[in-house]
């Protein structure tokens, strides 16, 4: 059980209580940012579905100790910030756009985030954080075509 609560908090950082999934988020961010070639589509594509895999089960297999998308859990934030990120420039101004978009869609859990979280074990913890990482990928590709900043 301790792979699996490693995968789940992250290599820890589920554990530091309150703001651990904003923690988690800046971490996926800088990571993305500083790994050479972390913006190469394979590279992503390949991260995301091992994250997601890895989230899943973790999570599903924590949900017995810590109850149902325990605040400790967080591999599901960087799953979410791995979508939001996934073909944007690697700039710092767009990750931290959309760091933003996605705390903000991950907290307030609008259209249908919410909902998401009700599917079983590791899929509903998984769920959610997509589903707001898509929004928040969309609304940040708006922005980015509309050249706001």
């Amino acid at each position: 059980m301790i792979f699996q609560k490693s995968i789940a908090t992250v290599c820890g950082i589920g554990y530091m209580g309150r703001g651990a999934g904003t923690a988690a988020s800046v971490v996926c961010c800088t990571v993305i940012l500083l790994i050479p070639g972390a913006h190469n589509l394979w590279w992503q594509l390949t991260a995301i579905i091992f994250v997601l895999i890895a989230g899943i089960w973790s999570a599903g297999a924590v949900e017995s100790i810590w109850g149902h998308d325990s605040n400790k859990i967080v591999i599901d934030e960087v799953a979410g910030m791995m979508v939001t990120l996934l073909f944007i420039p690697a700039d710092i101004k767009y990750a931290a756009a959309g760091f933003l978009l996605f705390r903000f869609f991950d907290i307030a859990k609008p259209l249908w985030i919410k909902k998401a979280e009700q599917l079983p074990a590791g899929w509903g913890v998984m769920a959610d954080d997509l589903l707001a990482g898509l929004y928040a990928q969309l609304i940040l590709r708006i922005i980015i075509a509309a050249k706001l900043f």
